[in-house]
């Protein structure tokens, strides 16, 4: 009867040894994919913001001529018949 309450525990940690072995690999490959599968979420709404962004400024360039005149002077430097131009200009000491 002594052996049988040594020995118990030696087959403990064996199957303790063995449902590590079996299960851990895969427990930690299902952790990766769930971190993973997170941050592709995070990156579609910030993707599927960006895109409700663009069409609003679709929107924008199709139908308000005063943005379109807005972004023209932005981008390309537009201006309008007898308008002076003021450009800043930074000084290096």
């Amino acid at each position: 009867m002594g052996k049988l309450k040594k020995a118990l525990p030696a087959k403990f940690w064996l199957v303790v040894a063995v449902f590590v072995i079996v299960f851990l690999p895969p427990f930690a490959k299902y952790q990766a994919l769930c971190y993973k599968n997170r941050k592709l979420e995070a990156e579609i709404e910030a993707m599927k913001l960006k895109n409700e962004q663009l069409a609003e400024e679709k929107r924008l360039l199709e139908t308000d001529i005063h943005y379109v005149e807005k972004k023209a002077r932005e981008k390309v430097g537009l201006v309008r018949k007898g308008e002076i131009v003021m450009k800043e200009v930074q000084v290096r000491k």
